[in-house]
């Protein structure tokens, strides 16, 4: 019996010691990130991030978010439980290749797809948060997807290559899924 009770206190301590606080401090419904009270390196408050998020991997399941669009939710959300205010926040996200597919309204993507499309909300809470979204005009024109298909949240650009320099000599740094 009393092996019983120690095996089972030390699971529960076990647990309760390993546990994961998960958080979405800025984008509720995506991105959970984990706290990390532990950390010895942390995000400077007095900075201002500029961030530029390159995006251009194909989903292989398109009725589910889209991991790396999903990535740049938790960008957002790591800032945040490291301290950074919104105002000294500044994502871009862009859009590309195989990705571009992923853009589509509603309407469109279930003709392509057979489900809503599940990104739509993400792309909600992230203009919301203040990410800019754009998706490569290039990529749309070689994919026949017009204009009128992508969803609002989404603004056209030049291109994804223009875009990513102009960005990056404006001072933001890369982050490529």
């Amino acid at each position: 019996m009393n092996k019983i009770v120690i095996a089972a206190f030390s699971t529960i301590l076990f647990i309760s010691v390993n546990a994961q606080n998960k958080v979405n401090p800025v984008i509720k419904k995506f991105g959970t990130v984990t706290e990390v009270p532990f950390s010895v390196e942390n995000p400077d408050t007095k900075l201002n991030y500029k961030i530029i998020v390159e995006v251009s991997s194909d989903n292989t399941k398109p009725e589910m978010v889209h991991e790396f669009f999903d990535k740049v939710a938790a960008v957002v959300n790591l800032h945040a439980l490291g301290g950074i205010a919104a105002n000294k926040l500044h994502v871009v996200m862009v859009i590309h290749g195989p990705a571009a597919q992923f853009v589509l309204n509603n309407e469109e993507y279930r003709k392509k797809f057979n489900s809503d499309n599940p990104n739509i909300p993400l792309f909600r809470e992230l203009t919301d948060a203040g990410v800019k979204i754009f998706v490569c005009g290039q990529s749309l024109n070689k994919r026949n997807i017009a204009k009128e298909s992508v969803t609002p949240e989404v603004k056209p650009a030049l291109s994804a290559i223009t875009t990513l320099t102009t960005y990056q000599l404006k001072g933001y740094s890369i982050l490529k899924y």
